[in-house]
């Protein structure tokens, strides 16, 4: 059984506001994407990534990593019009994979995952047949009576929020995206494969999250990545 990283880079980011596509924005001399895949290509238990990547800028990606030795990258597919054609055309595009392999997918633009968050989604999805980055929720969430008024709340402890990474087997993300898109369930713009697995009737399992593993969709969150790579912790905090 392999652990295969789909790495998922094929948006633009027009909200970033920037001239190139923002998985691709330059900070401290190396591209968004990758930090992001370094992380699995430092990784010891992932064995192959693959990527989804914007079309016109496959070679970009292949140029930026054989100069950064990201060796453990096989192939790039190109993204489709949606979140969720992207990946689709990820897990497609895997013909090598064999049923029970661990399909690792995670944001491009997501590139502060750390290791023990990785290790604790393969396990998870290894003893449980998934796993979904989580985290706590630790704002208070009101639903809207109106526009300015509200009378009810969700209670927080019954919340939690997720991202990437998230695990699957490669055999259930293919039958789950063929009846999916074959059927129209959970790929609206706004789904993601964990929302389309929920609409398909699945249970999904949590594995560990982080705060640092932020998603750049703005530049604000640009500038907290680069304070994030400044950083050093202090020597007093265990």
């Amino acid at each position: 059984m392999s652990n295969i990283a789909l790495i998922i880079a094929g948006g633009v980011g027009n909200r970033m506001g920037q001239d190139i596509p923002k998985q691709f924005i330059n900070i401290y001399d190396k591209p968004v994407i990758i930090y992001t895949l370094e992380a699995f290509q430092k990784h010891p238990k992932i064995d192959e990534i693959y990527c989804v990547c914007l079309e016109g800028w496959h070679d970009v990606l292949r140029a930026y990593s054989k100069q950064f030795e990201i060796t453990k990258l096989r192939d790039i597919f190109t993204g489709g019009a949606s979140a969720q054609e992207s990946i689709r055309n990820g897990v497609m595009g895997i013909k090598t994979a064999k049923d029970d392999d661990v399909i690792i997918i995670h944001d491009g633009v997501r590139p502060l995952v750390d290791d023990s968050v990785l290790s604790d989604v393969i396990v998870t999805c290894e003893k449980y047949g998934n796993a979904v980055t989580s985290m706590p929720y630790n704002e208070q969430i009101f639903v809207k009576k109106d526009e300015n008024t509200t009378v009810q709340y969700i209670p927080r402890d019954t919340l939690r929020r997720v991202s990437t990474p998230q695990a699957y087997p490669y055999s259930k993300l293919v039958w789950a995206y063929k009846k999916a898109f074959e059927e129209n369930i959970g790929i609206s713009a706004s789904s993601y494969t964990n929302t389309m697995m929920v609409d398909l009737g699945e249970t999904l399992h949590f594995a560990a999250g982080s705060d640092r593993n932020i998603k750049l969709t703005t530049k604000d969150n640009l500038e907290i990545f680069k304070a994030y790579l400044k950083m050093e912790k202090d020597s007093w905090i265990k």
